[in-house]
């Protein structure tokens, strides 16, 4: 009798060594152009279809100024059924000439969605996130000059439902298990929040429309990806820890939620193919080397993979490495001088 086997765990592993990602430029074999071509294609495919567009209706609904900063809280609308609200940071030097490029800044799967990002630090929680993590990225780069917006992402800080909505579950999970019964799955809704995030700084006085940016930390660096992957507003990219292959932290660890997945999504592509699909646009990598959260061995494959993309298109120099001597944190190391040369 032959040897049996029970274990999902097993099972999963085995099917993803077999079955690699059909349209990986790594496996495809294509020319960079043909290539693109038909992995946004596929990538477009996958996402299914974003919200009907509705006016903004946006309000500043305060303003407080702050050292070297203006702070705004920001609430906009982003379909019929669904409102945004967002930290927007001003620099004190901008001036309302249409000249000041901007970021669009993602937070990652934490406790307090949009705010430590944003530089708000009114608990100790707040505190730990942004020292542990270097996590107030939208305020560093307000003070360094750059107009920033950071959205709460879907199911996540004042769009959570309550601390624990679903008791002993990640909301991120059972979210993506209601959409998939209507054919909608939250990271392309969020995607479509952040598209609407570019909307609305494109109609801010003070911001170049031609020159916005996106960032973000682990799930902050899948929205970076994946965005900007179909989203050409977006003229530059920080990917913060987060580009390394779906087979070992998806599937060989399970290290990720229903906000960052869509099905069928490894049959085609891996991470660093969403992470080439920005090519030929300036893009930045950060990998820090005692990362527990994505492996660094695993972050520096899809770099590697990724700029084999960037070589492909011709354009080797516009995809920039920060290896640092951190965890899974914003590095801060290449970021100021990219955004600078880049938007």
């Amino acid at each position: 009798m032959s040897k049996r086997q029970f274990s999902m765990r097993e099972y999963w592993n085995r099917m993803a060594a077999e079955n690699p990602p059909a349209l990986s430029f790594s496996r495809a074999g294509l020319p960079f152009g043909e290539w693109h071509e038909k992995a946004l294609q596929k990538l477009t495919e996958l996402l299914g279809p974003f919200p009907e567009k509705v006016p903004l209706n946006a309000d500043v609904e305060y303003s407080a100024e702050q050292e070297g900063y203006l702070r705004r809280r920001v609430v906009f609308d982003s379909e019929q059924w669904m409102s945004v609200p967002c930290q927007v940071l001003i620099p004190a030097n901008a001036k309302k000439d249409k000249s000041t490029p901007a970021i669009v800044c993602s937070h990652g799967h934490g406790r307090f969605g949009k705010d430590p990002v944003s530089g708000i630090d009114s608990t100790p929680g707040h505190r730990a996130d942004i020292e542990g993590m270097n996590y107030n990225y939208a305020e560093q780069m307000a003070l360094a000059g750059f107009v920033t917006i950071t959205p709460d992402l879907r199911g996540f800080g004042e769009r959570r439902d309550g601390p624990d909505p679903f008791p002993g579950r990640d909301p991120c999970n059972v979210n993506y298990v209601k959409g998939s019964l209507m054919g909608l799955y939250p990271l392309t809704l969020n995607i479509w929040d952040i598209r609407c995030c570019i909307d609305y700084l494109e109609t801010m006085e003070e911001v170049d429309p031609g020159r916005i940016g996106m960032m973000g930390l682990s799930q902050g660096g899948t929205m970076t990806a994946f965005t900007a992957a179909v989203e050409p507003r977006i003229k530059a990219a920080d990917v913060i820890s987060y580009i390394n292959p779906f087979a070992g932290f998806g599937i060989g660890r399970g290290n990720f939620c229903g906000s960052q997945v869509l099905p069928g999504l490894y049959r085609y592509l891996d991470t660093s193919d969403i992470a080439g699909l920005i090519a030929p646009r300036p893009l930045l990598l950060e990998m820090g080397i005692y990362d527990t959260c994505f492996f660094f061995q695993d972050l520096y494959r899809g770099y590697e993979e990724t700029a084999a993309v960037y070589r492909a298109a011709g354009v080797p120099e516009r995809l920039t490495a920060d290896i640092h001597p951190h965890g899974h944190a914003f590095s801060g190391k290449e970021a100021f001088a990219f955004f600078k040369k880049n938007l």
